[in-house]
């Protein structure tokens, strides 16, 4: 018989879409070189939602731009990308504009910095499409008119003579997705999607890409530091810390039953509908180190209520079975249950407070 794998497949039935392994990305700074990404390691299988969690500064959107090559003053130092049977850290120029729309599609977080102003946006869906498949302008036309009625947007045969500024956020954010979906690529990375838009527009938006990814069998790569969208959204979640990755695994594992601080920190700053208006919501305190000041041991334990002596030494990224994995050393083994817990005081401000 068959054994399942960690990630809920038959052992060699099945290979993952996407393989990012022991990433590492750097960028020049007037403080000189320091390492945004510090070996990122995590795995997309198809069909599948992954989520990459995490506050900013984490390193989240710059391992995103890494899959796809599109680091502006950075560059990849170590580690591979495994798509389709080739390493993009390597493939040549050529290679990454085949991979780029037609297989992996992006979807930006602010659609006015990545739609053209002096374009109709029906001009830019057609350019998407043409660039990627042998079809006449009217034909790639028509697709576009296609695509805006699936996205939502309304009459979409007028609509596709629109320039960006004369949609709403919610509706340029679809034209993005509209665009990202053109060539019906097999992985679509989203970063940040829904920052920008309202409440109501958001869950619009996260419905609208959950119903496309199960229409066109798209994996996706979500990235996002909002705990809710992963809980709704997540097949599998990867939580960073300051360019690294304390925790990943199955999203019903980590979100309900953490197994680093740092995610339990994540999860308690959450709002809830149950929560009493009247109590002060719960914060981190602190902030994410900066590149160049990136503390020895645990990046974490500055802010972490159960840091103690052995955090002053980096912890590895324990396997804890089930796929799942801790960068902590408090789950390194039962028998450091017991292990003592320091002051806040004694490491420099850690404990999460509560600010009104």
């Amino acid at each position: 018989m068959v054994q399942p794998n960690s990630r809920g497949f038959a052992a060699g039935t099945r290979e993952p879409l996407l393989r990012v392994d022991d990433l590492h990305v750097e960028f020049d700074t007037p403080r000189g070189t320091v390492e945004a990404v510090g070996g990122i390691s995590f795995e997309v299988d198809p069909d599948q939602t992954v989520a990459v969690v995490g506050e900013s500064g984490s390193g989240k959107s710059v391992t995103a731009l890494a899959i796809l090559r599109l680091l502006e003053g950075g560059w990849i130092s170590g580690g591979q990308v495994h798509w389709d049977g080739q390493d993009l850290v390597t493939a040549d120029a050529t290679a990454m504009r085949r991979v780029r729309g037609d297989d992996i599609a992006m979807i930006f977080q602010d659609p006015m910095t990545s739609l053209d102003p002096l374009y109709p946006i029906g001009n830019q869906i057609v350019e998407a499409i043409r660039l990627h498949r042998r079809i006449s302008r009217r034909a790639a036309r028509e697709r576009a008119i296609e695509l805006l009625e699936q996205v939502g947007i309304p009459d979409p045969r007028a609509r596709v003579r629109s320039y960006p500024h004369q949609l709403s956020g919610g509706q340029r954010q679809r034209v993005m997705i509209a665009i990202a979906l053109a060539c019906s690529p097999r992985l679509l990375i989203a970063d940040e999607p829904t920052t920008a838009l309202d409440v109501t527009i958001e869950a619009q938006v996260l419905e609208l890409i959950r119903e496309l990814q199960r229409e066109y069998h798209t994996a996706l790569l979500l990235v996002t530091h909002d705990m809710g969208v992963v809980a709704e959204m997540a097949d599998w979640v990867v939580v960073f810390y300051a360019g690294q990755v304390v925790e990943q695994g199955p999203a019903a594992r980590v979100l309900g039953a953490p197994r680093h601080p740092y995610t339990e920190a994540l999860l308690s700053a959450v709002p809830t509908p149950a929560t009493d208006k009247a109590l002060p919501l719960t914060v981190i305190d602190g902030a994410v180190p900066g590149l160049a000041d990136m503390p020895p041991g645990c990046r974490f334990r500055a802010r972490c209520a159960h840091a103690w002596q052995r955090c002053t030494d980096e912890p590895p990224l324990f396997e804890l079975g089930e796929g799942r994995q801790s960068r902590c050393w408090l789950r390194e083994g039962s028998e450091m249950d017991g292990a003592p817990v320091l002051p806040a005081a004694d490491l420099s401000p850690a404990a999460g407070r509560e600010v009104s």
